[in-house]
């Protein structure tokens, strides 16, 4: 998990990184940044209209363009990011949907009882035509929802009692509102009462419904009493602006964080004293002011800080979080960190997706649990200082220049999808390039697998459940009377090769005994080589009659006697070493590891070894003695080998010793050594 936590952690660095570029291209190439402020005069009419209609204020009874232009200005200074965002928005087609209602619990359930969201309803009554058609209904409906308003069509003939209870008996417009300034209030239902039946009219009845939930302060007396006031709600942002009522974004993001934010319009127009403005620190208008209880804030001043909708209500939802907004939040997260696995998981296509869907499935619901015992936490009234606490840091971390760095890259990611896609793909493209290299160089051999041997493994992991106990309830050493069972061995090999690979972990390699091969009266490394040169030349002819005497003695002769190796051989064979099986003696491998002390003047140091573990001189898996100082490893029937040997062995899924094939795993009863063969001759 940490491994994804760290690749997710440095997608986001590439991202931060890649919206710096991005913006120095964008300076190169035209010479302004983002947050640089447009001169309004220079704008055209298209320009200064479409700035109007994304900030929510009505422009229909202005055909000039210097009384647009003077509108632009009282609402908000303009940068060239809101200006490139409100461009974009408008040069897209893209077809916004509304919903259908299918009776009475299908709209008491969308409209009534959503308490944070504005809701425009065409009513239709029965038998008769739509109040607004179907064209200018889509406009109307592409108009709102820039300022998240929700729309919806109700048709009477689907539930013409609902409709008689309700009076709707005409067609017409239902507007949703929230009644109370409190979260999760009452809902009121307003009904459209205008006679001109066009967009901006309809539009401006909306706005002005919106904007009657706002608090509006006109003089400077009241301003002082209101600033001066200390109530429920923490934060509170003032607008100070010279306009009839707030723009339709500002009202709109009223009602979505009704309970959470205070918004108050302080209407300029008509003040002739504003000496008290000045001593609050506000010098000039229009100003959006936050105030909170660690100080004052000016929203516009730093990075992706636009007078609009979506970028202030990411500013607040920083400011001021729900539960819901943190449970979403880590639900994206934990969902990218899973999606992860498909590139660091190597091997099969299929065995990739496998693994990806258990990790989803794993994530999620592990989150989930997680979150409820929070929930409950929050629930507690004693915890309300530690929410307190908890939203003031939001606070103090939010409000710094690199948070609004970070606001400005999610707003910009988040309008360009396929970039945000095609950076995840490459980002986990290079994560599988460097796993898979360095899986090679580790020789794994599962990332060259394909997806027909990752399912039979996977086949033998299933079937191992059903035939074979699970290895990891066999904690290592286990006594069991199985062990005990001379016919054990014979048992295993009636059973297909299916049977032979259980599902076994690898801890018990951990718990193998482990130590260095010493020697006693050891020379100097020069005269071990000229030794070990002179033996080698003068037996190399007899070492090759006795391996090949060796080699040609069949199993039936070795299960009943241990074979000894020449007096003059250097290095005894794999086959008498390990003596083959759990019934050879011991004294042919002394016996070589007293041949071996001979002819190199070394004299293994027997003391050192585990009293359960077979003298040898010699590895059976890579054919070489046992140099000193070698780092050994033994196994449960008693077997030695090199450390790095067997352990390469065993990872390999030969969960078995090399010789005599007892389970690895499994304890052997203690060898018990042999009585001394008698020297008489047989008769």
């Amino acid at each position: 998990m940490w491994v994804k936590l760290c690749c997710l952690l440095l997608y986001f660095l590439a991202l931060f990184v890649l919206a710096r570029v991005f913006e120095a291209v964008a300076w190169y190439e035209s010479g302004f940044l983002a947050t640089q402020l447009v001169d309004p005069v220079a704008l055209s009419f298209r320009k200064l209209r479409t700035i109007l209609e994304c900030r929510g204020l009505g422009h229909s009874g202005l055909p000039e363009k210097k009384d647009v232009r003077e509108l632009v200005e009282k609402s908000g200074d303009l940068m060239e990011g809101e200006l490139y965002s409100a461009l974009k928005e408008e040069e897209a087609s893209e077809s916004v949907s509304s919903t259908n209602f299918s009776g009475e619990m299908h709209f008491y359930e969308l409209v009534e009882d959503t308490k944070d969201g504005i809701w425009l309803v065409q009513v239709i009554a029965n038998g008769r035509n739509p109040l607004v058609g179907k064209v200018h209904w889509e406009k109307m409906v592409k108009k709102v929802s820039r300022f998240g308003i929700r729309t919806g069509t109700f048709n009477c003939s689907s539930d013409p009692r609902y409709c008689k209870r309700r009076g709707w008996l005409k067609s017409t417009l239902i507007m949703s509102v929230p009644q109370t300034s409190t979260s999760k209030g009452k809902v009121m239902l307003k009904e459209y009462s205008g006679r001109k039946i066009e967009v901006e009219h309809i539009f401006k009845w909306i706005t002005a419904h919106a904007a009657s939930r706002i608090k509006t302060i006109y003089s400077s007396e009241h301003l002082k009493e209101e600033w001066n006031k200390s109530d429920q709600y923490r934060v509170k942002i003032y607008l100070f602006a010279n306009l009839d009522q707030p723009p339709a974004f500002f009202s709109a993001l009223s009602v979505k964080f009704t309970g959470r934010v205070e918004f108050i319009f302080v209407n300029v127009e008509n003040w002739d004293n504003k000496s008290y403005m000045a001593e609050i620190g506000i010098y000039k208008t229009p100003s959006y002011i936050l105030r909170t209880p660690e100080g004052i804030y000016r929203y516009g001043n730093n990075t992706g800080e636009f007078i609009s909708l979506r970028a202030m209500d990411s500013f607040l939802r920083s400011l001021q979080p729900e539960v819901n907004d943190l449970f979403v939040l880590s639900l994206v997260l934990v969902n990218l960190m899973a999606w992860m696995d498909l590139f660091i998981t190597q091997g099969a296509t299929i065995k990739r997706f496998v693994v990806l869907i258990s990790t989803l499935g794993t994530y999620n619901s592990l989150l989930i649990i997680s979150w409820l015992p929070v929930l409950g936490f929050l629930q507690l009234p004693y915890l309300d200082s530690f929410y307190e606490y908890s939203l003031k840091l939001f606070r103090y971390s939010n409000t710094t220049t690199l948070a609004s760095w970070v606001r400005a890259d999610w707003m910009f990611y988040s309008s360009h999808p396929a970039l945000f896609l095609s950076t995840y793909l490459g980002h986990g493209l290079l994560i599988d390039y460097f796993e898979k290299k360095r899986r090679r160089n580790n020789n794994t051999d599962e990332v060259n697998a394909n997806n027909l041997e990752w399912l039979s493994s996977l086949w033998d992991w299933y079937t191992s459940y059903l035939f074979h106990p699970i290895a990891s309830f066999q904690h290592f050493p286990f006594d069991s009377d199985w062990d005990e069972d001379p016919d054990l061995f014979l048992e295993r090999l009636a059973f297909p090769d299916l049977w032979l690979h259980p599902l076994i972990p690898t801890d018990y390699i951990k718990n193998l005994p482990m130590w260095r091969f010493q020697c006693l009266g050891a020379h100097s490394d020069e005269e071990m080589l000229e030794t070990f040169a002179d033996s080698e030349s003068d037996s190399d002819s007899e070492n090759k009659e006795v391996f090949s005497s060796d080699r040609e003695v069949s199993e039936d002769d070795e299960l009943g006697t241990c074979h000894g190796c020449s007096e003059g051989e250097r290095r005894c064979s794999a086959e008498a070493c390990s003596c083959a099986s759990h019934y050879c003696h011991q004294e042919p491998c002394e016996r070589n590891a007293r041949s071996y002390s001979s002819v190199g003047d070394l004299e293994p140091d027997w003391s050192a070894w585990p009293p359960d573990m077979l003298h040898c001189t010699e590895c059976v898996v890579c054919l070489e003695n046992f140099a000193k100082g070698c780092l050994l490893m033994g196994l449960p029937c008693g077997h030695v080998f090199h450390q790095n040997c067997i352990v390469k062995w065993l990872a390999g899924g030969r969960h078995c010793c090399p010789v005599c094939r007892w389970a690895s795993y499994k304890k052997k009863q203690p060898y018990t050594h042999p009585q001394p063969l008698s020297s008489e001759p047989p008769s």
